[in-house]
């Protein structure tokens, strides 16, 4: 994450993320699912001001007013986990610029959550190590900790245990982003785990070589069929984006957003074009980036 501090403001840039391979290795104890996956961190973000509120207090502000900015959303929640944890009196006043799309499998709450950990870590002088708020993120979301090992990462247990991976060369994607989300609980409910699940590791060796055309054939997501049972309308997306020929086409999570992956930005724009003919409102279109190890905005 790219973190500026200003004279009154700490500011940091929240990416969000794509799956390039989810597989389902089972059901634990806990009654979390056990996975494997490969994400990547995505040049698409949410925008997190943070100023202090000599009260104690913290305020959330967000430019999205379908967006709770109450004790539920995961900002207010790092941010009471963060004082609680710490003992610091200190308040905030946060405010949150959403241009991830929401409950599309591109964890921008993950992303926001993390965020706040690292941004209140410097505003409040805390000194914890990334490690610390690794740790704090995992009580949150099961893809938070990601998001302080970027860019890329191989993610297992319930996707909190991250091992972070080299990926030699940007990808250029494109998102078609549909008007409705998928719930994630609902797609874990409707999953079935395969009695002999895909390793992964034709992903990872893709991946570490930086071949598009390796990448697009190997992905895969364990997630995606269960979600069309639940969107039937997904479907359709996948579709439209494969007849487009790029090198491959995923869902994202657990949904609702489909991705392809482009040889270059030209194969990107030429997709995006396509897509944007046909939208009537009922999705939106994104080319983007995957990040460097530095994350301007």
């Amino acid at each position: 994450m790219r973190l500026l501090e200003q004279r009154h403001e700490v500011v940091v840039w929240a990416p969000a993320k794509v799956n390039l391979f989810l597989e389902v290795l089972g059901k634990r104890p806990d009654g979390y699912h056990a996975i494997a996956t490969l994400l990547l961190a995505i040049r698409r973000f949410d925008t997190l001001g943070i100023r202090e509120d000599h009260s104690g207090a913290i305020q959330l502000h967000c430019n999205r007013s379908d967006l709770s900015t109450g004790p539920d959303n995961l900002v207010v929640r790092a941010a009471r986990l963060l004082q609680e944890r710490t003992g610091c009196p200190r308040g905030c006043r946060l405010r949150l610029i959403k241009r991830i799309p929401m409950a599309a499998g591109l964890a921008g709450g993950s992303s926001d959550a993390a965020a706040t950990l690292l941004g209140l870590n410097r505003l409040w002088q805390l000194e914890l190590a990334n490690s610390d708020l690794e740790k704090l993120g995992a009580e949150l979301g099961s893809d938070v900790p990601f998001f302080f090992h970027l860019p890329a990462a191989w993610c297992t247990g319930r996707g909190e245990i991250v091992t972070p991976v080299a990926f030699p060369r940007a990808l250029d994607l494109v998102l078609v982003c549909p008007s409705f989300g998928c719930p994630t609980a609902a797609v874990y409910g409707w999953v079935q785990a395969p009695e002999e699940p895909l390793d992964g590791q034709a992903m990872l060796a893709a991946a570490a070589i930086g071949d598009v055309e390796a990448i697009g054939r190997q992905l895969h997501n364990r997630l995606q069929p269960a979600a069309m049972t639940i969107a039937p309308r997904l479907a359709e997306f996948v579709e439209r984006v494969e007849a487009l020929r790029p090198a491959g086409t995923l869902m994202s999570g657990s949904g609702s957003t489909v991705y392809a992956v482009c040889r270059d930005r030209v194969e990107a724009s030429r997709i995006a074009k396509e897509l944007r003919k046909s939208a009537c409102g009922d999705f939106a279109v994104h080319v983007v980036r995957s990040c460097s190890a530095q994350l301007p905005p």
